[in-house]
């Protein structure tokens, strides 16, 4: 299927890596750990600072809305310091 796995490369581990070179020689391998860092800290951040490590609401629907809600302020967190590094013109 030539599907390639989304796992980290642990090579602290006794055994050695579970993941191979093979795997982590292509550029998509790269890739696709860049992004997963970048949805890792979306969601540690709402874990972190937000409310979703432990959920008060009960229903899909709610947790959904909450959810949504989180990530809505983790943007906002984010479009403030992404301000602060573009260049201002007078």
């Amino acid at each position: 299927m030539k599907v390639t796995p989304h796992v980290a490369r642990n090579t602290r581990r006794t055994g050695g890596s579970a993941i191979d070179g093979r795997t982590t020689r292509h550029g998509g391998y790269a890739t696709s750990q860049r992004r997963r860092k970048c949805i890792e800290q979306c969601f540690g951040w709402g874990k972190t600072i937000g409310p979703i490590r432990q959920v008060m609401v009960r229903g899909l629907d709610k947790v959904d809305q909450l959810l949504t809600l989180t990530m809505a302020a983790y943007n906002l967190t984010r479009l403030r310091s992404l301000a602060a590094l573009r260049p201002q013109f007078a």
